[in-house]
């Protein structure tokens, strides 16, 4: 997987608004200016790099399971960094078997991201950039799901119509209202 690899997936994503593209115009501009892009060194080497969210949604009660996450203290999906080398998707799938436990299924709104988003991070390791790929996977809130602890401090279901919590990522209020409109298609 190489940075024009990567520019494909994010030009494949339809933007929600004016600052989803500018985060995939930002995106393209610094992939088509490196191939420096995967994480190498923790927490910031290089200080902007590729992250895959796992968003585990249950569409039939309309609600997704977020963690507390232990290192940057807010309420965040599964998810992790990109390896050298490594496809999106393949993060995604790899980080659902090792932070959720769980076989991903993409059948939700597909295969492709969802989002992408362009944030300086924040807590310990703060003051990078994660340029994260949003992946949606089924999940049944009827399961009881045990986030990887070593990451996590606790996993709660969130409902998409009701979301409001300052401790979460910046962008996930956004991320729903995508969400929302994607269930409502994928439902006609």
């Amino acid at each position: 997987m190489n940075s024009a690899a990567v520019a494909e997936i994010v030009q494949g994503i339809a933007p929600l608004d004016g600052l989803e593209q500018e985060h995939i115009d930002t995106t393209l501009a610094w992939l088509a200016s490196t191939e420096d892009v995967f994480r190498r060194v923790k927490p910031a080497t290089p200080p902007r790099h590729l992250v895959a969210y796992v968003v585990l949604v249950d569409p039939q009660a309309r609600v997704v399971l977020l963690g507390r996450h232990r290192l940057a203290g807010l309420w965040l999906p599964a998810g992790g960094h990109v390896d050298p080398g490594e496809h999106p998707h393949d993060t995604a799938r790899r980080e659902a078997a090792e932070e959720l436990a769980i076989e991903a299924r993409f059948d939700v709104v597909g295969t492709a991201p969802l989002f992408l988003t362009v944030t300086t991070t924040v807590g310990t390791g703060a003051g990078h950039e994660d340029v994260s790929l949003w992946y949606v996977v089924r999940g049944d809130r009827a399961h009881h799901y045990t986030l990887d602890p070593r990451e996590f401090d606790g996993e709660r279901w969130w409902d998409i119509d009701r979301f409001a919590h300052p401790d979460s990522d910046p962008h996930f209020g956004r991320f729903l209202t995508k969400l929302d409109i994607a269930l409502q298609v994928a439902a006609d």
